[in-house]
C-alpha cells in the first residue's frame, strides 16, 4: 500500500508540470547593483568606441535587432526620448545584436535615430549585458553601475516611464 501511495505522488507532481526555472543567465553577465566592464563597441552609425567613453553621464541603453518586433515598436520612442528635456541629462546607446551589418543598418534607415548605435555580432555585449530577450534596457549611472533592467517594449518618452528614469537614475524633471 506505501508503494501505490509513493507512485500516487509521483504521478500527481508530474501532472502538475515542471517546477518554474530561474531566468537562464548570459555568460558574463553583469547583475544590477555591478559596475558593466569596459568594452571596445563597433560602431554602426557612427565611430567605434569603448564602452567607458560614456562614463561621467548617465545612460541608457537598449538592446535589438531588426528582427525583432517589439524592438520596432519601441525604438521611436527612444527616440523622442532622447530629444526631450529630460533626455537632455544622460546618454542613449542602442546596441543591435544582428548577425549581419545590412540588416541592422536596414533596421536604422527605417527608425532613423540621433543617438549612436553600435552592433555586437560577436555576442560580447550581448552576453555581458544579459539580452537573452529583446529588447533589452538598462538604466546605467555615471559611473557605469547598472540600476536597472527591464525587458520587453515600452514607451520610453511616456510620462510613467520619465517618472521611472528621472527616480532610477536620480534626475531632475
Amino acid at each position: 500500500m506505501k508503494t501505490f501511495y509513493s507512485l500516487l505522488c509521483v504521478l500527481l507532481l508530474g501532472l502538475a508540470g515542471p517546477a518554474p526555472l530561474a531566468a537562464a543567465k548570459t555568460p558574463g553577465e553583469v547583475e544590477v547593483g555591478s559596475v558593466l566592464r569596459d568594452v571596445p563597441m563597433q560602431g554602426l552609425s557612427g565611430p567605434s568606441h569603448l564602452l567607458s567613453h560614456y562614463r561621467g553621464k548617465p545612460l541608457i541603453i537598449n538592446v535589438w535587432a531588426s528582427w525583432c518586433g517589439p524592438c520596432q515598436q519601441e525604438m521611436p520612442s527612444l527616440e523622442r526620448l532622447a530629444r526631450s528635456r529630460l533626455g537632455q541629462q544622460f546618454a542613449v546607446i542602442g546596441i543591435s545584436t544582428d548577425d549581419y551589418r545590412d540588416a541592422a543598418l536596414g533596421f536604422l534607415k527605417r527608425y532613423p535615430s540621433s543617438f549612436s548605435h553600435y552592433i555586437d555580432s560577436q555576442l560580447a555585449l550581448e552576453n555581458m549585458l544579459g539580452a537573452n530577450r529583446l529588447p533589452l534596457t538598462l538604466l546605467v549611472d555615471a559611473q557605469g553601475r547598472v540600476l536597472a533592467k527591464h525587458v520587453g517594449a515600452k514607451e520610453w518618452d511616456s510620462l510613467q516611464a520619465q517618472v521611472l528614469i528621472a527616480q532610477t537614475l536620480r534626475l531632475k524633471r
